[in-house]
């Protein structure tokens, strides 16, 4: 039986990469932080569609101290690939983000990531083809004022993949990262209506991102036939910015 971790599942793109997982024939772990009436609620839908498959429940903040990464990671007894959806972040000026902030986006988003592949490696290379997904941004490859710790979180996201990519690539574990533009999660609902029309304007295909244009490119990156792709960030941006 196939199985993935998805990090973040409670998200708006980890949703539905669980729910287009789930119809593919995977188990799934998913994991939330706070949100565990949600996080139910996708595992009591998904077990009632997909009833020979299994749906377990993982709770942990990215901020927690290393020993309850190791747990985890020790409770984890079968997968076959990991996809980090999560992330966060904080829309000001530098000089405006507190050292807390500052901190906060890059563990969740780049240093805890690093920290659970040490750790979900192991499993992984146990398997014939594995995979490791991380979602990044286009703003890792042109940065965004205002999102300036943001940027660099997802710019150090890629550049990490990039290179450890090249230590397992021989165990036909591939590592890769999704980047997607603007996307039609709560993550930008703090913009007004006018904003993101601005956005669209912008963007060559006029509209944002949905979820599904994101798990999309997860399933086929999960395929046996995917392990000649690693160590690459592909941007999923409707021609917007790169």
């Amino acid at each position: 039986m196939k199985r993935a971790i998805i990090f973040g599942a409670t998200g708006g793109i980890g949703q539905e990469i669980a729910f287009d997982l789930a119809e593919a024939g995977w188990s799934l772990y998913l994991h939330f932080e706070k949100n565990e009436l949600r996080a139910k609620q996708i595992q009591k839908k998904l077990v009632k569609l997909y009833p020979q498959q299994e749906f377990f429940l993982l709770q942990l903040s990215f901020l927690d101290p290393d020993e309850k990464f190791i747990n985890l990671s020790k409770g984890i007894f079968s997968i076959n690939a990991v996809i980090f959806a999560q992330g966060i972040t904080d829309y000001n000026f530098l000089s405006a983000q507190s050292l807390t902030t500052i901190e906060k986006i890059l563990k969740i988003n780049m240093v805890t990531p690093i920290k659970l592949t040490k750790l979900l490696t192991p499993l992984l290379l146990s398997r014939e083809h594995s995979r490791i997904i991380y979602l990044g941004s286009v703003y890792g490859k042109q940065g965004s004022a205002l999102e300036s710790v943001y940027s660099a979180s997802k710019s150090g996201i890629s550049r990490f993949v990039q290179a450890y990519a090249r230590e397992v690539a021989m165990n036909n574990l591939t590592v890769n990262v999704l980047a997607p533009g603007a996307v039609d999660t709560p993550m930008n609902e703090i913009f007004s209506a006018d904003v993101i029309e601005e956005v669209k304007d912008e963007i060559p295909v006029n509209r944002l991102a949905v979820p599904r244009d994101i798990s999309f490119w997860v399933k086929n990156l999960l395929s046996p036939q995917a392990d000649y792709l690693t160590g690459q960030t592909i941007y999923i941006d409707g021609g917007w910015l790169v």
